[in-house]
């Protein structure tokens, strides 16, 4: 006969709340990047948002941050392991609070792309302290299980809460309604949205604030801390002969995950949405415009700083977009309904993820309920409803989204436990960071700088096509991969 299930107490309670908001925040803080950055580069550069060097320091940023939050957040991982989960965790979000609120305040490049670095950073720490403390306060594995779901699906709810708020502040600005809270101004005099946008980055450092004196740190760590039976982490530790094999598999997985999301769902809403069919007739009245903003942006580029010239140019770039702009109003709406079906659709991945966890299938069995489906979801999107447009894309489009965010959640719930006890924090990060962040984000750059480019016969020719057909090619090649790997993948000890 079962033993009954412990009563939730109020610190259990608080600690959900906490890993909650922090989960939450994760996808809050990330996702403003592709919100505000074209439009803070440009400000910053003194240049026109669709400025081919706009769009290079775009992608630099995307790279640097991901490459400074894998190598710091594998820092994280062993200071989580040496310090304490709820110390670290709490460090990760002051930092990843602090830093978006800096951003805003940012007066050149070199400072901008520093608060943002510094936010992944902090991301990339947190993610693996929460999983880690939540896996260790609960001592009832039903609960642990339902918890660890339940908490991680707010991930998915943080891309919603933060396009609502551009959303917001926009209308504000426009209203005349939002004070400057001594804000740079740009060219125009105005405060630019994306400023506010960042400031909101602040938000979680409240709740936390007011919540972390009243929670504890996993004790299980802490008896071990205190009785000198905790081992020292080490990197080399998870490549010893007992641990080799699951740090290589679970890494391999984390990088073909992230590589689906990154490679192919990211470069969707903004590289392939504007070649669905029902946005033919914009494509169409836009090209020679978009001709014409390409000429003139390159003789810009051709002047120096200083030249008067540069100020005739400007303008006709502006009354350039102003022209562009209600085709790409249309554009914005349907990309707009196309992030919103993949968050929707991550957001059901989650949440299935925590009802299997509940009903109690294997770790193993329960990986292959997301990847077997991936094989055919993910091509037929890409190769087949791209092109047919519509509500079959944004559908596909939604199935794409499930079957890929849900294995993030379920890996958030699988590494604490793969992992022994000196090592959660150390190994969670090194799968994570590594094979995720630094690894599988690259998958972004592969698609649109080299396999779009080779498929077009060369860059100046990339079209959305080309991005979809890229995007199905490395989509498949990473679920491939996953399952192929995945049967490698170890149960955990004492799971059934």
């Amino acid at each position: 006969m079962s033993s009954p299930v412990p009563t939730l107490t109020t610190k259990h309670w608080l600690i959900i709340v906490i890993a909650s908001i922090g989960f939450l925040f994760d996808t809050y803080e990330l996702l403003m990047t592709p919100l505000v950055a074209a439009p803070a580069i440009a400000e910053l550069l003194k240049l026109p948002p669709s400025n081919p060097i706009v769009t290079s320091w775009v992608g630099n940023l995307l790279t640097i941050a991901a490459v400074c939050g894998g190598v710091f957040g594998l820092l994280g991982g062993w200071l989580i392991d040496k310090f304490g989960r709820k110390t670290i965790m709490a460090a990760s979000i002051f930092l990843y609070s602090a830093a978006p609120f800096c951003a805003a305040y940012a007066t050149t490049l070199p400072a901008f792309i520093f608060f943002r670095s510094a936010t992944f950073i902090g991301v990339c720490v947190e993610f693996v302290a929460a999983v880690t403390w939540l896996a260790e306060v609960f001592q009832d594995k039903k609960q642990k299980e339902k918890w660890l779901g339940i908490t991680q699906a707010f991930a998915s709810v943080g891309g919603v809460c933060v396009t609502v708020m551009s959303i917001w502040i926009n209308n504000k600005l426009k209203a005349g309604g939002l004070p400057s809270f001594s804000l740079p101004a740009g060219l125009d005099g105005a405060v630019g949205s994306w400023r506010y946008l960042l400031m909101t980055g602040i938000l979680p450092a409240i709740p936390i604030a007011l919540l972390l004196p009243f929670v504890p740190e996993s004790q299980v760590w802490k008896e071990k801390k205190a009785s000198g039976a905790l081992k020292r982490p080490s990197f080399g530790g998870l490549f010893s002969p007992e641990l080799r094999k699951v740090t290589l598999v679970t890494t391999i997985l984390s990088a073909c995950a992230y590589g689906i999301a990154f490679g192919a769902l990211q470069v969707t809403v903004a590289r392939v949405t504007p070649g669905l069919p029902e946005l033919a007739p914009q494509a169409k009245a836009m090209a020679p415009m978009i001709a014409e903003a390409k000429a003139l942006n390159t003789q810009l580029n051709a002047l120096p700083a200083g030249d008067p010239g540069r100020k005739e140019l400007v303008g006709k770039i502006k009354e350039n977009a102003i022209q562009q702009a209600p085709h790409k109003k249309v554009v914005d709406e349907m990309s707009s309904k196309v992030q919103f079906r993949q968050e929707m659709g991550g957001l059901m991945g989650r949440v299935l993820l925590a009802v299997l966890l509940i009903v109690g299938i294997s770790r193993v069995a329960l990986l292959k309920v997301f990847q077997v489906p991936a094989l055919i979801i993910l091509p037929v999107t890409y190769f087949m409803l791209f092109e047919k447009g519509g509500e079959a894309f944004l559908w596909g489009y939604f199935l794409c989204g499930l079957v890929t965010v849900a294995q993030f959640s379920y890996f958030g719930e699988y590494l604490p436990k793969i992992f022994p006890l000196h090592l959660r924090g150390t190994g969670g990060s090194f799968a994570t960071n590594v094979g995720g962040r630094m690894i599988g984000t690259c998958m972004a750059t592969v698609n649109t700088s080299w396999l779009a480019p080779l498929l077009a016969g060369g860059i100046q020719n990339v079209r959305p096509l080309h991005v979809a057909m890229a995007a199905g090619y490395i989509a498949t090649a990473m679920a491939v991969i996953a399952l192929l790997v995945g049967f490698f993948l170890p149960e955990p000890k004492g799971e059934e």
